[in-house]
């Protein structure tokens, strides 16, 4: 018996290569796994708390660190770049030069004070969640990412991001998915909102 996966609008299906990723091999189900991967970034947000003051938050190695923290005790291929393309994301190939062209530019924001810094998050959380580097748990990470950045670059309160969690179908998930729809067309006043709703 293998592991049944059940995908909402705007998750990225995972491809048997990456299911054999898996290295728990007693969760069979969506709520099993949703479990091991929460228990999973409790653990990452345990290590980010201890380290009070981060001395790097937007660089690619920190960024690939992250997503190996928060997923490492579930996916062997935690903290690696996807290799396949997927309905979501930017063609695999380029996922390197644009994570390097994305901090790269919030470097420059923030430098040259080009947004508020809610703003620098949110589109830094945009950003990094359309090109989708990593084959799953982009949302989780990106959305961890964008408190880090308000709370460590410019020592303003985390997000509250609709103060429910996003990986189940719900209204705030809704909410959410429409926020980030806005924000692909340039409109990012409804994924602001959102963040701290």
């Amino acid at each position: 018996m293998g592991l049944k996966l059940t995908y909402m609008d705007g998750q990225t299906p995972l491809d048997p290569e990456q299911l054999n990723g898996l290295k728990i091999k007693t969760i069979h189900s969506q709520q099993q796994l949703n479990e091991f991967e929460q228990t999973n970034i409790n653990e990452a947000l345990k290590w980010l708390n201890a380290k009070s003051k981060l001395k790097i938050v937007i660089s690619e190695e920190f960024i690939i660190q992250l997503h190996k923290r928060m997923f490492g005790m579930v996916w062997k291929w935690a903290g690696q770049f996807r290799r396949v393309e997927t309905n979501i994301g930017i063609d695999w190939t380029k996922i390197a030069i644009e994570l390097k062209l994305l901090v790269d530019d919030t470097n420059f924001w923030v430098e040259h004070q080009s947004y508020m810094p809610e703003e620098i998050a949110i589109r830094f959380k945009h950003r990094l969640v359309s090109i989708h580097c990593f084959p799953n748990g982009n949302g989780r990470h990106s959305r961890i990412m964008a408190d880090l950045i308000v709370l460590q670059v410019f020592g303003l309160n985390k997000f509250s991001w609709g103060q429910y969690s996003l990986v189940e179908n719900s209204e705030q998930r809704k909410l959410y998915l429409y926020a980030l729809k806005q924000a692909d067309n340039g409109n990012f006043s409804e994924l602001m909102k959102f963040a701290r709703s």
